[in-house]
């Protein structure tokens, strides 16, 4: 078996980065996809890629990879630059403004 850990990317539909924290093992799927010849749905025999296992920190779950013998690739995140503002979100709508509110 082989595992990818990676720490996941925020969702696009949203701005914060709630849920980006944690490390995750995911497993490579060992054998091809196939398409039902009837229904036309993609299916596999392999029941592993519906397995992701959370872990707080990367050591945690390279540590579980190792115990348990599973081959495993590290993805390094990238890191996103907080978007940090004087006053906040108030800005947006501060009655003290000096030039034309644009958007």
């Amino acid at each position: 078996m082989r595992a990818r850990i990676y720490q996941p990317a925020r969702n696009a539909m949203q701005s914060g980065t709630a849920k980006t924290k944690g490390w995750v093992l995911e497993f490579a799927p060992d054998s091809a996809r196939e398409v039902d010849p009837l229904m036309g749905w993609t299916s596999t025999t392999d029941t592993n890629t519906q397995v992701k296992l959370r872990f707080d920190t990367r050591e945690a779950a390279e540590d579980y990879a190792r115990a348990r013998g599973i081959d495993f690739v590290i993805a390094d995140p990238n890191t996103r630059k907080p978007n940090i503002r004087q006053l906040g979100y108030g800005e947006n709508f501060a009655t003290n403004r000096r030039g034309a509110w644009t958007h």
